[in-house]
C-alpha cells in the first residue's frame, strides 16, 4: 500500500470525459440486458447539460435535485448538473413532500430531475421554489432486457405528464435529450462546491453536508486505490446512489477508472446473483444487512461467485458469525470500512491483506483519526473508549448555512480541523478502529452503559436468530433496561430455542448481567432504510412511546 495518494486535481466530470475517451465503445453502464457505452454516456450527459444551460437557465453554483431511484438517468443527470457547474442535491426517494420541500427550501434549489413516479411530490414546488423539472422513466433506457427478470414494477407504464396546481408543466427525458443543446466550456476544478448532501443525524431537520469535486475525488480515487481495483473491475450497483455508499462506490469510482456498472433499480437477491453469474460481478460494496439476506437464499451454495474479487461495506458491523460463514462457505473475507455522508464516504478501512473482524480499519490515506474524551475533549491512549474526531482531504467544507451546527460538529487540535463522527469507539495497539456504538444510542442501565452492537453482535450467533436490533425501554428501577427485536429464521419459528426466555437464558451465558436483554420481541423483519441499513431510532422511538 503507498504511504501518500496523489489525487488528481480536477473536476468528477473530467474523469468521465477521460474514461470516454479511453474506452469509447466499453460498457460503463450494464442495465439488465443493456449495454451503455462511455461514449453514449458521455453525448447523453452533454446533450443534458446543454438543456439545464440553454433551456433552464442553469448557472455556475445553482442547485439542482435529483430525486430517483437508481437508473441509467440517474448517472446521466447527475454528470449532466456537474458538467452545467451546478451543485447536485441528491434526494432520497422514500422523502414525501414535507421532507422534500425542506431540502428544497434550504438548498434554494431552482430545477429538478425526478423519477416518473415521484413528480406528484415534486408537483406542489413546481413554478415556485422550482423553475424547471424534468421527468424520466425508469425503463426508458431499457432497450433489451436480457432475458433477465426484469420486475413487473420497471415495466408500468409512465404516468402522464401533468401540469402541477399552478400550472407548470413538467418536460420529459427525450424532449430534453433530443433538443439537440450543448453545453459551455467547463471550467469547475477541484475546489468548486458540487453536491449538498443531507443527513439527519439524530435530531432536527436534515442538514446540507457541502462536498466539493475535491472532497469526492479524495475519497473516490482513495478507496479504489486502497482495494487495487482497476478498469476491468465489474461492479454491481444496488446500493442507491442517492447515498453516498452507493454514489461513491457504483458511480464515481467506478467512472474514474473506466469500469464497468452493473446496475440494479431497487434490491432483489434472486436478481443479484443473477447479474453477478452473467456480467461476472468482481466487486460488491453493500451493507451487512443485505448481505445477510442474499446469502440466505436457499440455493446460494449452487450459484456460480467465483468471479468476485471484493466484497466490502459499512454503515453496521458485519456480525462474526455472518463473516465466518462467509469466509467458510464461500471464501470471501467481508472487508469492512467506515464513512458518512460528512466525510463522503470512505474515510477508515481494512487494509485487504490484514482485515481484523467487526472492525472499522485503520486511518487511509492522509486521515488523521483520533479518540478523544467526548465532553472535555481531551485526547485518549490506546485501548481507551471515546469519541472517534477526524481530519482529511473527504472531509466536508461544513454544513450549508448551519453556523451553529458547524460549531457543534467541528474541533481544533493542534491548529488541524478536526469532524467529531459522534461515534464512540477506541483504537488498539496497530492503529484499528473499533467501534462501540452511537454517542447517542448508549443505554444507561443503572449507570452502567451498554452498547447495542456489542449485545447484537452476540445475539447474531444465536442459531434461531435471523436479524437483531437492541434498544433501549424504560424501566422503572433501572431507568433504562435493554431490548431486543429479533426476526427469527423461517426454519427456527415455532421451535423451543426459538423463546423469549430461552434466549435471554442464552445470552446470561454469555454477557455480564446488565447487558442481557431484559425484553425480547419478535418481528417478521426488521425495519430497513433505503440503504439496507436498520432503523434502530424508529424502533427505539415506538418503545419510548409505548
Amino acid at each position: 500500500m503507498p504511504g501518500t495518494l496523489h489525487v488528481p486535481q480536477t473536476s468528477l466530470f473530467h474523469n468521465l470525459e477521460v474514461a470516454a475517451r479511453r474506452y469509447p465503445g466499453k460498457t460503463a453502464i450494464q442495465y439488465f440486458g443493456t449495454a451503455i457505452s462511455y461514449a453514449e454516456l458521455l453525448d447523453d450527459v452533454e446533450r443534458m447539460a446543454g438543456y439545464l444551460q440553454q433551456s433552464c437557465g442553469i448557472h455556475p453554483g445553482d442547485r439542482v435535485v435529483l430525486y430517483s431511484q437508481n437508473a441509467p438517468q440517474f448517472i446521466v443527470a447527475y454528470y449532466a448538473i456537474l458538467r452545467a457547474e451546478a451543485v447536485v442535491v441528491p434526494a432520497n426517494p422514500m422523502w414525501l413532500e414535507a421532507e422534500l420541500e425542506h431540502v428544497v427550501t434550504d438548498s434554494g434549489a431552482v430545477a429538478a430531475f425526478c423519477g416518473s413516479e415521484l413528480y406528484e411530490r415534486v408537483a406542489p414546488l413546481h413554478g415556485k421554489a422550482l423553475r424547471h423539472v424534468i421527468t424520466y422513466h425508469y425503463a426508458g433506457m431499457l432497450r433489451d432486457d436480457g432475458g433477465l427478470p426484469v420486475p413487473a414494477w420497471l415495466r408500468e407504464p409512465a404516468p402522464a405528464l401533468r401540469a402541477a396546481p399552478g400550472g407548470a408543466m413538467p418536460v420529459d427525458w427525450d424532449s430534453a435529450r433530443n433538443a439537440g443543446q450543448r453545453p459551455r466550456a467547463h471550467e469547475a476544478g477541484y475546489d468548486t462546491l458540487c453536491m449538498l448532501a443531507y443527513t439527519s443525524g439524530t435530531t432536527g431537520n436534515p442538514k446540507g453536508c457541502m462536498h466539493t469535486h475535491g472532497t469526492m475525488m479524495s475519497s473516490a480515487v482513495g478507496s479504489q486505490v486502497w482495494r487495487s481495483s482497476s478498469p476491468e473491475s465489474v461492479v454491481l450497483a444496488v446500493a442507491p446512489m442517492f447515498h453516498l455508499l452507493g454514489m461513491q462506490n457504483c458511480m464515481h469510482s467506478p467512472i474514474y477508472l473506466g469500469a464497468t456498472v452493473v446496475l440494479m433499480p431497487r434490491w432483489d437477491r434472486a436478481l443479484a446473483a443473477d447479474l453477478i453469474e452473467r456480467y461476472r460481478v468482481s466487486a460488491w460494496g453493500a451493507p451487512p444487512a443485505m448481505l445477510v439476506d442474499f446469502f440466505a437464499q436457499p440455493d446460494v451454495a449452487r450459484r456460480d461467485l467465483s468471479s468476485l474479487a471484493f466484497l466490502g461495506g459499512g454503515g453496521a458491523a458485519m456480525p462474526d458469525a455472518v463473516a465466518n460463514m462467509l469466509q467458510e462457505r464461500f471464501g470471501l473475507p467481508y472487508v469492512e470500512a467506515y464513512g458518512m455522508t460528512e466525510t463522503a464516504s470512505f474515510l477508515l478501512s481494512n487494509p485487504r491483506q490484514k482485515p481484523k473482524r467487526e472492525c472499522l480499519g485503520i486511518a487511509t490515506f492522509g486521515v488523521d483519526a483520533r479518540v478523544v474524551d467526548p465532553e472535555s475533549l481531551a485526547e485518549l491512549p490506546q485501548g481507551e473508549i471515546g469519541e472517534i474526531v477526524v481530519h482529511g482531504g473527504q472531509v466536508m467544507q461544513g454544513y450549508w448555512n448551519n453556523p451553529q451546527a458547524n460549531a457543534e460538529s467541528f474541533i481544533e487540535i493542534a491548529g488541524k480541523r478536526f469532524l467529531r463522527t459522534g461515534d464512540l469507539g477506541f483504537m488498539d495497539e496497530e492503529g484499528y478502529f473499533f467501534m462501540r456504538d452511537r454517542l447517542k444510542r448508549m443505554i444507561n442501565a443503572s449507570g452502567f452503559k451498554v452498547w447495542p452492537a456489542e449485545v447484537e453482535n452476540l445475539l447474531y450467533g444465536h442459531p434461531a436468530i435471523h436479524e437483531a436490533c437492541v434498544i433501549a425501554a424504560r424501566d422503572e428501577h433501572r431507568g433504562e433496561t435493554v431490548k431486543a427485536v429479533v426476526a427469527l429464521r423461517p426454519e427456527s419459528r415455532g421451535t423451543p430455542e426459538a423463546d423469549a426466555e430461552r434466549i435471554m437464558a442464552w445470552c446470561r451465558e454469555r454477557l455480564a448481567a446488565y447487558k442481557v436483554p431484559r425484553i425480547v420481541e419478535f418481528v417478521d423483519a426488521l425495519p430497513k432504510s433505503a440503504t439496507g441499513k436498520i432503523q434502530w431510532r424508529a424502533l427505539q422511538e415506538h418503545a419510548m412511546r409505548a
